[in-house]
């Protein structure tokens, strides 16, 4: 059994691998290891992560793909959700959530019980279905609590914006003058690529 660990933060100034020892704690409980470990920093609202992509190109059929909670995985519109659970199910992988212990039954060996497996697998997915959907609720709701504060903020005539990292834009800016690539640069200066692009693009403007 490959397990695949999955690890997402929202923005560039949380820690992806926040989780990481829950997950490998969780894995050496059940006597096995993480053979594989995929981290960034992507809003789970959005159907292009290159770390969640790149996994799912890896995966083979039996293989686990381990997160924290199934908010990690997805906070997706209903439609994104189920092109992305159609690829999970297309390559066989076994969804297996540290909040969902339901899941937990994805780390035993069912090799060769295939009426265990199935019933499993098919509790499973609709626990998953009702999880990824109370995520996307979530997110829902604190995206329009956010965006009343902000009304609110802006009525008041206190609201800013959101502050510019000064010293990470002349970093970003100096890797890139000196030649280093999106990625070389999104890894020396400890953020996103897309951060870099953002500081890039504006640059360009």
């Amino acid at each position: 059994m490959f397990i695949r660990a999955y690890l997402r933060a929202s923005t560039d100034e949380q820690d992806a691998s926040r989780a990481q020892a829950s997950l490998e704690k969780f894995v050496s409980e059940h006597n096995r290891v993480i053979a594989s470990v995929y981290l960034e920093n992507a809003s789970g609202a959005s159907a292009d992560r290159p770390e969640l992509l790149r996994l799912l190109k890896d995966a083979r059929k039996g293989d686990v793909l381990l997160v924290e909670s199934i908010d990690r995985l997805s906070r997706l519109p209903v439609e994104d959700w189920q092109t992305l659970k159609g690829v999970i199910d297309s390559k066989g992988l076994r969804i297996v959530a540290l909040d969902l212990p339901t899941s937990h039954q994805g780390m035993r060996d069912t090799k060769g019980d295939e009426f265990t497996d199935r019933m499993l697998g098919a509790i499973n997915s609709m626990l998953v279905e009702m999880m990824a959907a109370i995520a996307r609720k979530d997110y829902e709701q604190r995206r329009e609590r956010q965006a009343q504060g902000i009304e609110k903020a802006k009525a008041a005539g206190k609201y800013q914006g959101r502050p510019v990292d000064a010293n990470l834009h002349k970093r970003v800016r100096e890797l890139l003058g000196a030649g280093l690539g999106i990625r070389a640069t999104a890894r020396h200066a400890d953020c996103s690529t897309t951060t870099v692009l953002r500081i890039k693009s504006s640059d360009c403007a």
